[in-house]
């Protein structure tokens, strides 16, 4: 085999090494995806932005899960869970307050809105 056919089949096998390994991982992240409970009891705003002062797009039901993709400061509210100013985002251009949600700690249990 020539050297520049050796190198057309090594740089095929890396590229083909690289997608493998790009598709295995963003597989990862769309399964590793966690929900979370609302509290019990609660149908819970769903808001345009991280505070009260955006307008409210839905409302969930009682018994509803959410994921977290991000979560951002935003209005202080007091909730089932305490009183703190972290918004989940739960969807594009969607939060709900984090004093709403169980997460099973008072801080950031996500990466920071961007």
């Amino acid at each position: 085999m020539t050297s520049r056919r050796r190198r057309s089949v090594l740089f095929a096998g890396a590229a083909g090494a690289l997608l493998m390994v790009m598709g295995s991982a963003a597989t990862a992240n769309a399964a590793t995806i966690r929900y979370y409970d609302v509290a019990p009891g609660v149908r819970l705003n769903v808001r345009s932005g991280p505070g009260t002062q955006y307008s409210i797009v839905r409302i969930l039901p009682e018994g509803a899960k959410v994921p977290i993709y991000c979560q951002t400061p935003g209005t202080s509210v007091s909730g089932p869970y305490g009183t703190s100013n972290i918004w989940d985002n739960i969807d594009d251009n969607q939060f709900v307050s984090d004093t709403y949600v169980q997460t099973g700690s008072d801080g950031y249990v996500a990466p920071r809105c961007g």
